[in-house]
């Protein structure tokens, strides 16, 4: 495979076996180390996990492909160069379109007291980087004495210090919104007002603001403009074109979907993919 990543490679479908049932119900990894990683890897196809959760914290990053998550009432997409972390016991599901290529890191709890303590997708560093895929490398019973020890501190440390990215979507819990977000995410190309939308899912229309408001912390207005970066994010790492983002996601133009995506997001949509696109050094 073009581009394999480094180290040792598992298939998404065969991840379940490095863990163990407790009886919680949750899942541990059957290695007991501060932290562990390894490369992952999907060449076809599409996968979906059932609901679950791990003991340890999880760290997933993409090199390339498609991941989303679902977990904490929001659902998150993360794109190539990019990761999500997880901390322990928190219910997640995640979905995956190949080809895909990343790793995943697990942090056993209190590894480290900084880590962020809520789901959040997360830049992730050259330096982290190259931890990670040399961590990778490495067998999963380290010398808990030795250089792998130390490696795994200063990946922890480079953790503890991650940047925050905006590819999170609040997801209302109310019924009523379930059937706003299914029809928005079915139809993201209609504008309809604050006002119709209300209507269709049988509320008013400040009703509709005021619940969105308590569920998701963003009005309509703003959590729609979320959802088309989601939606944006999404269709570009599937090779579409700017324009034809636009116009699926009901733009009049494609400078005013630019316009919208760099306010959004601090650059244009086509650098925002050339930077996720490039194959790191």
């Amino acid at each position: 495979m073009a581009n394999e990543p480094r180290g040792a490679v598992a298939s998404l479908e065969s991840l379940a076996s490095r863990f163990v049932l407790e009886s919680s119900g949750r899942r541990k990894s059957a290695v007991a180390r501060p932290a562990n990683a390894i490369g992952l890897s999907m060449a076809s196809g599409e996968l979906e996990s059932e609901p679950h959760s791990h003991r340890e914290s999880q760290l997933v990053y993409l090199v390339r492909g498609e991941l989303i998550c679902e977990a904490s009432n929001s659902l998150w997409i993360v794109p190539p160069q990019s990761a999500l972390w997880i901390p322990g016991s928190v219910m997640h599901r995640i979905r995956a379109r190949a080809p895909l290529e990343g790793y995943g890191v697990f942090v056993e709890p209190g590894a480290a007291p900084n880590l962020p303590r809520d789901c959040c997708a997360v830049s992730v560093t050259p330096l982290f980087r190259e931890l990670l895929l040399r961590l990778a490398t490495r067998p999963a019973l380290y010398d808990l004495e030795g250089p792998d020890a130390r490696l795994v501190s200063v990946l922890l440390d480079e953790l503890a210090t991650v940047s925050i990215e905006k590819h999170r979507l609040p997801m209302p819990i109310d019924p009523r919104l379930h059937r706003l977000v299914d029809a928005m995410t079915a139809d993201p190309a209609n504008r309809a007002t604050t006002k119709t939308w209300a209507k269709r899912i049988g509320v008013g229309e400040r009703t509709l603001n005021r619940l969105l408001v308590e569920e998701t912390g963003l009005s309509f207005g703003r959590w729609r403009q979320q959802l088309h970066i989601i939606l944006a994010i999404q269709k570009l790492s599937r090779g579409a074109s700017v324009q034809s983002v636009a116009l699926d996601l009901g733009y009049e133009s494609a400078s005013s979907f630019v316009t919208m995506f760099r306010k959004a997001l601090g650059t244009s949509p086509a650098r925002y993919m050339a930077s996720r696109l490039a194959t790191p050094a």
